[in-house]
């Protein structure tokens, strides 16, 4: 296939490695991973973590990167070119990358809050002295009483957040986080301003700096009291929660949100690769490493549940804690105990704001490439420059974010990631397996492989993306559905109107799937038949004529495709150069 005219490429073909590794590893490691293991009974998750990582996550990330490689375009044009009728899926990856990196980028303004707050000779949360502080708050061992609250939690609740009593009370702007939320975009347009030339660089840093940290702490951690009752909760599985739905689903979708499946941060990456990468080898580097960190964070996290066990004198199983919470109640309590505490706060905090800059870039970077993709020369015209057009992304990303950064907040937060992360992503990834692997089909996508790397997928990844992560993907959609669970946050349950609210967010992104289908039959030529047939023909061409039928009648359908030439390669035939 040729270049397409003036896409740049990575300096070096490492540093697409490790931008993926940036992107795939993040908060969602030492955040939701752990959460989700410690709700779904420690162990057990990890039997249907790894399962999912085999028969999906690797499958489907390997599809992903072929086809944005193959294709050298973000997500909405590569998938259209994959499935006309489907094109919608591409939007929605658009959308709910955009709708996350909104408030994503809330966590790395609470790092940085917490950062700074280290810098002093006593960590704020080490003691129950302060102003903010109830008279529940203890830091040590509680006798098993259920009333009282450990001092990092106080912390984040009463003094960082000062959180109103739900999501009823809006409550005032936290100007501090206002201000670091400010600064966590500024950190970010800087990394991605470049595009791929400014990222690389970044990520040799960002990527490769928060093992020091975890294994530093995973040291400190096993030496606590109580450190071996919470390593063991974490893996001495109960067998008997492999009968709960919800945790095969819990699993499905920590897969799904930590590699970034559905989100086409990574397709928009890859489209930059050069024409014959190793796809494969950056796959499994990135799957792989993905997992590892994220078990490594396990041990983390529960040799600190162990340790806080102890303290409050309660089984592990009993801690109350919920959401983001536990990067900022759990971590804190434990950097307390280290040796020169404030130092190694600073640099947990500071490892965060790595973790969580390399997945923000990758999330903006795909609705940057997507409205390069489509719109170049009219959004040029407008902002000259395309460092101005990533500026107005950023901006308008920045403002969405300020209700994080209210009083209620933490409200607005939980309610978006609980719509966002578990119910869109399974209906994206559903349809994104659909459009690839049913109607492009299996053996065009292994073509498309072996005319970039020179061999074919093997049988293994054939079956997986022809049956098994199809069917599995829709059993889990639809348990999800079924099992659905509203919104909450600690004992806190939402309104039914907030509930609405959280399922028009999920809406946001899904409502383009039906909308781009409907609009690819509306402006096809023919009869309803001829427009279904050409609507799921690939590459938008027309076997027969071998020209590409968009020409006549649909070419405004995408606006870019005009000025592209790429071959479309079939084993069978030679390639055919098209036109578009």
């Amino acid at each position: 296939m040729d270049q397409a005219p003036g896409r740049p490429t990575w300096s070096k073909q490492i540093e697409f490695t490790l931008a993926g590794i940036g992107s795939a590893v993040g908060l969602g490691n030492v955040w939701r991973f752990p959460y989700l293991c410690y709700r779904s009974g420690g162990g057990a998750f990890l039997v249907p973590y790894v399962l999912m990582l085999v028969v999906l996550g690797i499958p489907l990330l390997f599809m992903e990167l072929s086809i944005g490689q193959y294709m050298r375009r973000g997500p909405v044009q590569a998938l259209a070119k994959v499935c006309p009728l489907f094109k919608g899926v591409g939007m929605a990856t658009v959308a709910i990358s955009f709708t996350m990196c909104t408030y994503y980028n809330v966590i790395i303004a609470w790092a940085l809050y917490y950062m700074f707050s280290s810098f002093q000779s006593q960590l704020p949360w080490q003691s129950c002295n302060n102003t903010w502080n109830t008279p529940s708050c203890t830091t040590y061992a509680t006798n098993g009483s259920t009333n009282s609250s450990m001092a990092s939690q106080q912390f984040f609740n009463f003094k960082m957040l000062e959180r109103t009593g739900g999501v009823e009370e809006t409550g005032d702007l936290r100007w501090e986080l206002f201000l670091l939320l400010l600064l966590a975009w500024i950190l970010n347009y800087f990394c991605i301003f470049k595009g791929v030339k400014s990222t690389g660089k970044v990520v040799y840093f960002t990527a490769l700096f928060p093992y020091v940290i975890l294994l530093a702490l995973l040291i400190n951690n096993v030496q606590l009291p109580g450190a071996v009752d919470g390593i063991s909760f974490y893996i001495i599985p109960d067998w008997n929660k492999l009968g709960s739905v919800e945790v095969w689903v819990n699993a499905a979708a920590q897969i799904f949100n930590s590699i970034g499946i559905g989100f086409g941060s990574l397709l928009a990456m890859s489209s930059y690769n050069n024409f014959n990468n190793n796809i494969l080898k950056d796959t499994l580097t990135i799957a792989l490493i993905n997992s590892f960190t994220s078990i490594l964070a396990g041990f983390v996290i529960f040799s600190a549940f162990g340790y806080m066990s102890y303290l409050q004198d309660i089984p592990v199983s009993d801690i109350a804690v919920d959401g983001p919470g536990l990067v900022f109640v759990v971590y804190p309590q434990a950097l307390a105990t280290m040796p020169v505490a404030p130092l190694w706060a600073v640099m947990f905090f500071f490892m965060l704001l790595c973790l969580g800059l390399d997945s923000q870039f990758a999330m903006v970077e795909v609705m940057v490439t997507s409205l390069m993709d489509g719109y170049e020369q009219r959004l040029m015209k407008f902002f000259k420059h395309k460092e101005l057009l990533v500026l107005a992304v950023c901006s308008a990303a920045f403002l969405f974010g300020i209700p994080h950064v209210m009083q209620v907040g933490i409200y607005v937060f939980q309610l978006m990631d609980h719509y966002t992360a578990i119910v869109s992503i399974m209906f994206l990834a559903f349809f994104e397996v659909v459009s690839v692997c049913w109607i492009y089909g299996v053996k065009r996508l292994s073509d498309n492989i072996e005319e970039m790397t020179g061999k074919r997928a093997n049988i293994y990844f054939r079956m997986c993306w022809l049956v098994i992560a199809p069917v599995l993907i829709a059993v889990i959609l639809v348990f999800t559905i079924i099992q659905f669970k509203p919104a909450r946050y600690e004992n806190y349950v939402y309104p039914p109107w907030a509930q609405g609210i959280g399922w028009l967010i999920a809406m946001a992104s899904i409502i383009w799937i039906p909308l781009g289908a409907l609009h690819t039959m509306w402006v096809l030529p023919g009869s309803f038949t001829q427009r279904l047939k050409l609507s799921i023909t690939p590459f938008a061409l027309n076997e027969k004529s071998k020209e590409p039928y968009y020409e006549r009648g649909g070419r405004d359908l995408y606006p870019s495709i005009a000025v592209v030439s790429f071959k479309v390669g079939l084993s069978e035939k030679p390639a055919i150069q098209v036109k578009l």
